[in-house]
């Protein structure tokens, strides 16, 4: 479903992201691993566009995302969840879901997403920026799925989110994969949150991937050593 090919992203004289190369398969999620600074959120900018890069491939469905703009790779399947969620802190929760309906013929949220969310069908006249941390996360998810993406980018996800609504966001992701049957890449430190989602999980050190397991293969142990200070 996603096939990238030697990525590399330099800022300056000074290359973040080195020739790194992976897939993720439909219906499959990825977790990418590792400490602050080692290239996760760098990494997935890359991959929406928003920051340049070089690859030998980018292919998303079969389709060529080399040199495309963000907006392209949203039309072609590839939707992104940011780190720090950013949503529109003045605009209601459904405003702000409708911000990713800008190009759907009908402009109406689709009935899933509050089956999914259904505390944003409770909250939906309420000003974003009111919403706790853990409901700002779903509200970005969701404004995220209604563009109704092959593949969902996740950076941090459970970032500043306390420990019982964590275990909520890895339901809704299992739950979303399930209905949706998409592709989900999600960038994270906290190893039991990945071990709830993910099939396979990546771990990142400097710009290089250096750790590859499937989940029930993971040694935990190893993982934890390489996401400590």
């Amino acid at each position: 479903m996603f096939e990238i090919e030697n990525l590399q992203v330099s800022y300056g004289q000074s290359q973040v992201i080195n020739n790194i190369t992976f897939t993720a398969n439909k219906n499959e999620t990825v977790a990418v691993m590792g400490r602050n600074g080692m290239g996760k959120t760098t990494l997935f900018k890359s991959l929406m566009g928003v920051l340049p890069s070089k690859s030998s491939k980018m292919t998303l469905d079969g389709v060529d995302l080399a040199g495309t703009e963000s907006y392209q790779r949203v039309h072609k399947g590839l939707a992104y969840v940011p780190q720090g969620r950013m949503i529109f802190p003045t605009m209601t929760v459904l405003e702000n879901i409708e911000t990713g309906l800008e190009k759907s013929s009908t402009r109406e949220v689709p009935e899933d997403i509050y089956a999914m969310f259904p505390v944003l069908w409770e909250m939906r006249h309420r000003k974003g920026g009111n919403l706790s941390g853990g409901q700002q996360q779903q509200l970005a998810i969701a404004r995220a799925l209604v563009t109704n993406p092959k593949v969902l980018l996740l950076d941090e996800p459970t970032e500043g989110i306390q420990p019982s609504i964590i275990k909520d966001i890895a339901r809704v992701l299992n739950e979303i994969r399930k209905m949706r049957e998409i592709t989900i890449i999600v960038s994270e430190q906290v190893l039991s949150f990945t071990m709830e989602i993910a099939d396979r999980i990546i771990v990142i050190e400097k710009g290089k991937f250096i750790h590859e397991n499937l989940r029930d293969q993971v040694d935990a142990a190893k993982v934890k050593s390489y996401l400590s200070v």
